[in-house]
This record gives structure tokens, C-alpha cells and sequence, in this order.
């Protein structure tokens, strides 16, 4: 019988997007590459779910009802979390851009976008399943 204390468990995506079918969609293919996928329709109930303190990674929205994007990863930061957020949007909103630029975020996805480019960020974000 395997030692299952030492067996390394899936490096733990967690997608935030108050849109289900991108979130449904973003899910299917984070979990095709072999990651662990948690998902949360709005930053409070991520916020909420205490999944901070296991995920390898966020994949969120900047434009979502209640707490932004870029709000949910400046409140992890004030908690001490150094977790690598990838943030994606459909604006155009200069400011929302130039925000997203400036608050630490691993990458800034423009949707709609191509699946590599999301596969590529993560990837150098938490490594290759």
C-alpha cells in the first residue's frame, strides 16, 4: 500500500468569474491539464471559503459584482498572501487597465483569449502538471 502522507497532491487552481459558462469553460480546461480546479462565482465567497491557504494560483475577472478583481488580490495581499493571480477582463476602461498593471497581477488576460495564452501563464505561474 502506497504511503499517502508523502504523495504530492494536484497544485490547487482557483477561478473566480461571475459569468458560469467562462467559469465552466476556464475549469474544463484548467482541469484537462491535470490541476486541482475550485471555483467561485464572486470574490466574497472565495474570500469566505478559506481555499487562499491551499491555492497555487488564482485565475479571476477584474469587472465582478461586489469585490473586483483586482480588489480580491489587493485584499489577499493585505492578508500576507503572495498567491499568483492572473487577471482577466473585457474592458477596454483605460484606468481599469492601467490599475490591473499596477497591482501585482502575474498577467492581464484580454477576453476573449486564446486558450495557449492562459495554458502558458499558468504554466509559469505553478509549473506543468
Amino acid at each position: 500500500m502506497p504511503d499517502v502522507r508523502n504523495a504530492k497532491s494536484l497544485p490547487m487552481v482557483v477561478i473566480v468569474d461571475d459569468d458560469a459558462s467562462l467559469r465552466a469553460a476556464t475549469r474544463s480546461l484548467v482541469r484537462s491539464l491535470g490541476y486541482d480546479v475550485h471555483d467561485y462565482g464572486t470574490a466574497e465567497e472565495f474570500l469566505a471559503s478559506g481555499d487562499a491557504d491551499d491555492a497555487d494560483c488564482l485565475i479571476t475577472d477584474i469587472n465582478m459584482p461586489g469585490l473586483s478583481g483586482i480588489d480580491l488580490k489587493e485584499a489577499l495581499a493585505s492578508r500576507g498572501c503572495s498567491l499568483p493571480v492572473l487577471l482577466m477582463t473585457a474592458s477596454t476602461d483605460e484606468a481599469t487597465l492601467d490599475r490591473a498593471a499596477c497591482c501585482g497581477a502575474i498577467r492581464t488576460l484580454r477576453k476573449p483569449f486564446e486558450c495557449r495564452e492562459l495554458i502558458d501563464t499558468l504554466e509559469q505561474a505553478v509549473g506543468p502538471v
